[in-house]
């Protein structure tokens, strides 16, 4: 007999109770099998900001040795010593300011499990990536969120107010999820003076090695080297380093007692045996990142000059109605489409096209694309005029 779902929501936490959902999107076997797609039908899968051209062929050669190894029996390694030496000696930043998780949203929650209690007050920005917003709540904190600029970019004269009135905890994204939107030097360089000593301070970076192409894209690590407060730095190798089916994500902290913190709620064994040794020959296999980030980066001005291309279906010569792309230094773009987005991904569904339409409130028109392969993006393109040809052009609704 099962618990009654009454029961059940009296028992748990106010704060759990009442948690939104986070929208992770639907894998490519449930979308072949909803909609019947043949396992012949190529599928552009541009929801997730994966890297299109997958990881460093080290990792497949790693993996397979593995298997023959029989260490999967063996617990792994709860510091993950070798991947915190390659990571220490390639950023410079000591061995014991860095901590582990499983995927860089592992150190979201417990940043949140360390610091808040209810009443705290959480900064961060809207649109948002989910968990900067869901982690907080669970905790009973308040969140703050900072709106964006009518280009859809960061409102710097807002964030620095908003840290001057002392936050206990801001998360900053650079680049912005879902948006795509960067800090650059001379920004980052006012947020830090206008942070106290006594918020925390992360800055998520989850992808960084999109962004560092930029010429004005700040090394943070070189201007937090004068803070006071504390703070950490977080990075994936989900993204640009083709690993996010085996979650390791890692930060780089103010100083080691931070860490020590984090290590008494960090689940000792977080990061499994395969992720430390896959993600260990990734890193020492960077000149295949940097190159898949490069054609990335190409690819995604290439797909924003198509779009902006667009005709309106059975209007030649006008622009798409209502469309806008945010500008975008990471491997996504952020579109208003001046139509609801959730229909608009339905349709691109059926025709083997998975991205993701944003559902916080004030953002429904509005997709975020990850830039795949030239034939990916080209598909999506093609699928979306056909798609848009089938609804009615509303009113564009602003974004902002």
């Amino acid at each position: 007999m099962n618990t009654s779902p009454d029961l059940l929501m009296s028992l748990a936490r106010p704060q759990a109770r009442g948690l939104p959902d986070y929208n992770a999107g639907l894998s490519p076997a449930t979308v072949r099998q909803r909609y019947g797609l043949s396992p012949e039908q190529p599928l552009a899968c541009l929801a997730s900001n994966e890297n299109p051209f997958g990881a460093s062929l080290a990792v497949g050669r790693v993996l397979a040795e593995l298997a023959l190894s029989g260490e999967f029996s063996r617990y792994p390694d709860a510091r993950c010593s070798a991947l915190r030496a390659a990571i220490a000696a390639g950023t410079g930043v000591a061995p014991e300011r860095l901590v582990f998780g499983n995927g860089s949203e592992d150190l979201l929650k417990l940043l949140c499990e360390v610091f808040l209690q209810p009443g705290d007050r959480v900064l961060t920005q809207r649109p948002a990536f989910g968990l900067h917003e869901i982690y907080p709540r669970m905790m009973g904190a308040e969140l703050e969120l900072l709106e964006l600029t009518e280009a859809m970019t960061f409102d710097v004269d807002a964030w620095c107010t908003a840290l001057a009135r002392g936050p206990k905890l801001a998360f900053v994204p650079n680049p912005s999820n879902p948006v795509g939107c960067a800090f650059d030097q001379a920004a980052m360089k006012r947020l830090l003076a206008a942070t106290p000593a006594h918020t925390v301070l992360v800055l998520d970076e989850a992808y960084y090695e999109y962004a560092r192409l930029e010429p004005d894209y700040p090394e943070v690590l070189d201007l937090l080297r004068a803070r006071s407060g504390p703070w950490i730095v977080l990075r994936t190798f989900s993204k640009a380093w083709g690993l996010a089916g085996l979650r390791v994500g890692y930060g780089m902290a103010s100083d080691a007692a931070l860490v020590a913190l984090l290590d008494k709620v960090r689940s000792p064994f977080n990061v499994n045996h395969a992720a430390q040794c896959a993600a260990l020959a990734a890193w020492n296999d960077a000149a295949h990142m940097q190159a898949s980030v490069a054609r990335t980066v190409l690819l995604r001005e290439a797909l924003v000059v198509r779009l902006q291309a667009l005709v309106q279906p059975g209007r030649p010569g006008q622009a798409l109605a209502g469309l806008r792309i945010a500008p975008s230094v990471a491997n996504f773009l952020f579109l208003d489409l001046g139509h609801p987005s959730g229909p608009v991904a339905e349709a691109l569904l059926a025709h083997g096209v998975i991205v993701k339409p944003w559902k916080e409130p004030g953002f429904t028109h509005c997709l975020r694309v990850s830039i795949g392969t030239e034939d990916d993006n080209l598909r999506f393109v093609q699928a979306l005029l056909q798609v848009l040809d089938d609804i009615p052009e509303p009113a564009h609704a602003q974004v902002a």
